[in-house]
């Protein structure tokens, strides 16, 4: 979760640098610093813990008029969180190099031992202090930064984006990018990059996405961007408009809610970039304790409300069928008020998509004092309480969220929790865990081709308008999307919905079942799909209004409206994403066919503060 930021300009450059930091700060961080060159080519470095505005105060009184600078807020992962860990870093006789880093280095500790035998020094903990020195040693061979960049990423493992400032090359800044995001701002006579465009957006609207591999020199006049193979490539611009990216704007969307359905494939690549290499995932993403503590974890605790205890439900058939480890899912209000056993080396895992909610809080602190290994929060906003108590953190990236009912919170935290299963199963070594990485690299491609179905679902809302209830139902891991389908319709059309596992209509809510109940069901192509369908005719038999969400393209079954789902694939952590989103554009449409309000539902809060 760090940011990066830097600038070629005709103007004082520090300024520039702190905005953009200072807009970097909802994606969390434990310190930042910059570094300019002044008006001797001197590297100048200011660094500190904790805010921004810290920062701001350090550097108030230095002499650091410079029109080309680096500047990074970073988020501990190896190394705790200080004045001493804090980016840039730096290499060389009075500083030659410094490099600001978003991502993490699955090999630094090879390199470091290679880089000590060679007489570098390191003054941190962290991984990133490993490619300065790299890249020095190569500027020492080749005085060209570019060459010595590219070659120094060579040999780095893992995912990174790179910021370096060099002062033999006082007017140029290297960019570059490996797995973890970075964009070029184009200005008049003066240019930009960052982790983020939001960053940027007071200096430009026009941005340029670099590729995976590509590596840019940044300079006043002009970037000229380079390919993963060394060739000189165009990369297009494209011209953004401020107010149209900013939440509190609809833009093209009806609602808030309908926004941040259809925002879902950007926000799942954001939540994934810099925590998974090209076959693996990145233990240090989890915080700078996480490494030592996966080796012990031998169960999970998790606790949640509503759609975050969705989420853990799912989790559990993840924990205890890839990582082979007995985990527990409990609603927050339930935990906090009953005694506890807590089985020894168990992992406490807080949800909540405000980092606020009072049950699930209260759980947290709780837990911290009667005997959990550690606690982990997976959360939405880094300046919350859990996310500053619990041990451990992964911030899910969602970026705000308006609308009360959760959607792309929902998705986010379901990938952050598939990340930590994987990081947690490769302990085991029974678990392809590349299969599972590149099925979540494909996963915001496919929702973004499943949300092609929204027409189609829009049709089906009008079944809904006059009915007083509903059933949803499901087998194994996707009983919990149908949990969340019912509580998002119930939510903002005000529609009476139950879920069931699809085994558990005979045991009661088939009563329920006549020609005014819409059931809608999820048939997934797997060894439980023929069983489904079989709980389905027992609602057919009953006059049951079926709607049925499925991937399987031949799948027929009379009276029935069947929607086939495409690239809803096979794999156990893309499946519950992808059955989420017609979920989701079913109780909008729905709701916006009932005229409520989708944004505001009655009696409800976003953020739940109180018990």
């Amino acid at each position: 979760m760090c940011g990066i930021v830097g600038a070629v300009l005709q103007r004082h450059v520090t300024p520039i640098l702190l905005e953009g930091l200072k807009r970097m700060e909802y994606r969390g961080y434990d310190s930042a610093g910059l570094a300019v060159l002044d008006n001797t080519q001197s590297l100048k470095r200011v660094r500190s813990q904790g805010k921004v505005a810290t920062l701001v105060e350090a550097v108030k009184g230095k002499s650091l008029e410079s029109y080309i600078g680096i500047a990074h807020t970073r988020w501990a992962t190896h190394g705790v969180p200080n004045e001493q860990n804090a980016h840039p870093h730096v290499s060389g006789d009075e500083h030659h190099v410094a490099v600001v880093h978003n991502g993490i280095i699955e090999n630094f500790e090879s390199l470091k031992l290679q880089l000590q035998a060679k007489g570098y020094e390191f003054s941190s903990d962290t991984d990133t202090e490993v490619i300065v020195h790299l890249i020095y040693d190569y500027l020492k061979k080749d005085k060209d930064l570019k060459t010595a960049v590219k070659a120094a990423s060579k040999h780095l493992k893992g995912a990174f984006s790179l910021g370096v400032l060099s002062t033999q090359h006082p007017d140029c800044v290297i960019t570059m990018r490996q797995g973890s995001p970075l964009v070029i701002g184009v200005g008049f006579e003066e240019n930009y990059f960052a982790s983020d465009y939001l960053a940027l957006l007071p200096v430009t609207q026009q941005f340029m996405y670099l590729q995976e591999g590509d590596l840019a020199e940044v300079r006043a006049d002009k970037v000229t961007v380079y390919d993963n193979d060394d060739n000189l490539v165009e990369r297009e611009v494209k011209t953004f408009s401020a107010d149209a990216y900013l939440s509190t704007d609809k833009g093209p969307y009806r609602h808030y809610m309908q926004k941040e359905i259809f925002q879902q494939p950007e926000a799942l690549i954001d939540t994934l970039q810099g925590r998974i290499s090209e076959d693996n995932v990145l233990d240090a993403a989890f915080g700078h304790k996480a490494v030592a503590l996966l080796e012990k974890i031998k169960n999970v605790h998790i606790v949640a409300c509503g759609t975050s205890y969705h989420n853990g439900l799912v989790a559990k058939y993840w924990f205890e069928s890839l990582a082979k480890t007995p985990c527990n899912v409990e609603i927050s209000s339930e935990y906090r008020y009953r005694d506890v056993v807590v089985p020894e080396n168990t992992l406490f895992i807080a949800i909540s998509q405000s980092g606020e909610t009072a049950d699930t809080l209260a759980a947290l602190r709780k837990a911290k004092q009667i005997g959990y290994l550690s606690t982990l929060a997976i959360c939405n906003v880094p300046e919350s309480a859990m996310i500053q108590e619990a041990d451990l953190s992964m911030l899910t990236r969602a970026g705000p969220e308006v609308g009360v009912a959760s959607t792309k919170a929902f998705t986010t935290q379901l990938v952050s929790l598939a990340l930590f299963v994987l990081a947690l199963a490769k302990r085991n070594g029974l678990v392809d865990i590349a299969k599972h990485v590149q099925a979540l690299k494909a996963l915001p491609k496919q929702v973004e081709d499943l949300l092609k179905v929204d027409t189609l679902i829009q049709d089906i809302a009008p079944r809904f308008a006059d009915k007083p209830s509903s059933l949803f139902v499901a087998r194994g891991a996707l009983f919990p999307i149908v949990l969340e389908g019912a509580l998002k319709l119930k939510e903002i059309s005000y529609i009476h919905a139950e879920a069931y596992p699809a085994g558990e209509l005979k045991h009661g809510p088939l009563a329920l079942v006549d020609d005014n109940m819409p059931v809608v069901a999820i048939v997934h192509d797997d060894e439980m799909a023929e069983k489904v369908l079989g709980n389905l005719q027992e609602v057919r038999a009953r006059g049951g209004q079926l709607i049925i969400f499925t991937n399987i393209s031949d799948l027929e079954f009379p009276d029935a409206v069947i929607v086939k789902l495409p690239q809803a694939t096979n794999n156990i952590f893309t499946a519950p994403v992808a059955y989420t989103i017609p979920l989701q554009l079913l109780a909008y449409h729905v709701a916006v066919h009932k005229g409520t309000d989708v944004d505001q539902p009655r009696n409800l809060a976003k953020s739940v503060t109180v018990e």
